[in-house]
């Protein structure tokens, strides 16, 4: 069976021990991985460094839209396999694979044109002095990137600081080794991306991510993934000054008034619980419903929930893939037990398959619970699974208060055919991002962040390149004293 490698310097690196990959729906050995740790997170920081200093790439505008340009055309060329690899190494159902990848290229195009359209400021101070401020790459980049959507949420990072002028070192996941290999075919395809300008490897442990984050050549790093570990990573990075653009973890309400349209709003609740098996940070996972259609909603999520076809992705009539691995399915149960062991009254009990054909896959039914106090760690803790609380408010000011009471604010989503009322919700609700009548739509051009313990810094948009760059005051006084 092929062992798949890391990509560093523009070379394919054989180091590491060699460990197997797995299918989560299946849980057979789908392939082999070059682990990497600190021994590759030092060569490529080193390859980074390199070409950061002797090439023109910080300088070369022109060159780094051509190559971003070139990275969507050659995404595109790789399509179907690395749709086929999502499926098998991630879990998703193709539909999932599908949209996941649907976002690579035009994210690599839309920062391709930022590379030309990036502006400093320019200003005659007083009468024959000039001040400027030019914006210049802050360096080497290191990307940490997470395994619930390893190709957008890599490329995400990865598109901005290449625009910005930066060298990038990435650390992706053991858990999609296969997937990295193929993205690292990609990047080996492009002819006109210099070497040492992405340098990537896969690693099961820390200590590659470790180095990343306390080198003092990666003076920004970008990571998606837990608030815990956004902590330890500020933490070891403090004595460096480091900068970092963190989107971590997520509890999104959803907010459902009396008026909200449940025949548009209900099938989107369902995929918000079951998109890519719970297993994303902005999983619709806390239900607010007002009091005079909780019994309505209640009836209709529920019926669909229990529908939901578990299965795996290369069963068409899929309607949600395995989890990642059982370790995680072992870990969401207790979660719900917990729950229920507290007060959580059950309205849909899914839970895990432990007989028939898919006993063997990391699969685990949707499951919906009715709480009724805010403060329960199901409510409050990030469960990372198909699993949602129910509770019902009577205001909109009671609403707000139940949706805020939280220590993340990724995202939330309001539902009301009013014209005024979601507007007034939206102003007070402690998010990064609202959606109204939707949920989970996110645009290149408009900036996706966190509030509170959700992250630092923005992604997506033009206030992403601000991770990767440096603002210089250049002051001038023309001729001679």
């Amino acid at each position: 069976m092929k062992t798949v490698l890391n990509w560093i310097n523009g070379e394919w690196l054989e180091s590491g021990e060699h460990k197997d990959s797995f299918n989560p729906a299946n849980g057979l050995v789908i392939g082999k991985y070059a682990d990497g740790g600190k021994i590759e997170a030092e060569l490529a920081i080193a390859a980074a460094k390199e070409a950061f200093k002797k090439s023109d790439w910080k300088t070369n505008r022109h060159l780094r839209y051509k190559v971003l340009n070139e990275l969507a055309n050659q995404f595109e060329v790789y399509q179907n396999q690395l749709v086929d690899i999502l499926t098998l190494e991630n879990g998703k159902v193709r539909g999932e694979a599908e949209f996941e990848f649907s976002l690579v290229a035009p994210k690599l195009r839309y920062y391709a044109a930022q590379a030309l359209t990036q502006t400093g400021r320019a200003l005659e101070t007083k009468p024959g002095s000039y001040s400027m401020v030019l914006t210049e790459a802050i360096g080497v980049a290191g990307i940490i990137a997470p395994w619930n959507s390893p190709l957008i949420l890599m490329i995400r990072s990865l598109a901005p600081a290449l625009a910005a002028g930066c060298t990038v070192v990435i650390k992706m996941p053991a858990q999609t080794a296969q997937i990295n290999a193929k993205i690292n075919e990609v990047f080996a395809s492009v002819k006109s991306l210099p070497k040492g300008i992405i340098n990537q490897f896969t690693e099961s442990g820390s200590d590659g991510a470790a180095f990343i984050v306390e080198s003092p050549d990666v003076p920004t790093v970008s990571y998606t993934g837990s608030t815990q570990t956004g902590k330890i990573l500020m933490r070891n990075g403090a004595s460096q000054l480091k900068k970092f653009g963190f989107e971590l973890g997520g509890k999104t309400p959803m907010l459902v008034f009396d008026d909200a349209n449940l025949d548009v709003a209900v099938p989107i609740l369902e995929k918000a619980i079951t998109v890519f098996a719970g297993q994303f940070c902005m999983t619709g996972s806390r239900i607010l419903v007002q009091k005079g259609i909780k019994d309505e909603l209640v009836r209709r999520l529920s019926e669909r929930l229990e529908n939901v076809k578990v299965g795996p992705a290369s069963d068409p009539e899929s309607d949600m893939g395995p989890m990642i691995d059982k370790e995680n399915v072992n870990r969401v149960d207790k979660v719900v037990e917990k729950a229920i062991a507290e007060g959580a009254k059950v309205l849909v009990r899914g839970g895990k398959i432990d007989n028939g054909p898919l006993a063997a896959g990391a699969f685990y039914r949707p499951t919906l619970l009715l709480v009724n106090d805010n403060k329960m760690s199901i409510v409050q803790d990030e469960t990372f699974g198909p699993i949602a609380t129910l509770q019902v408010f009577e205001t909109a000011e009671e609403a707000i208060e139940l949706a805020n009471e939280s220590i993340y604010g990724l995202a939330a989503s309001v539902w009301s055919q009013d014209v005024d009322l979601p507007f007034k919700v939206v102003r007070e609700l402690e998010a990064g991002t609202v959606w109204i009548n939707e949920w989970a739509q996110v645009n290149d051009e408009f900036e996706e962040g966190g509030y509170k313990l959700s992250g630092i810094g923005r992604l997506n948009g033009v206030a992403s390149l601000e991770d990767f760059l440096e603002h210089k005051h250049v002051f001038h006084r023309p001729g001679t004293l």
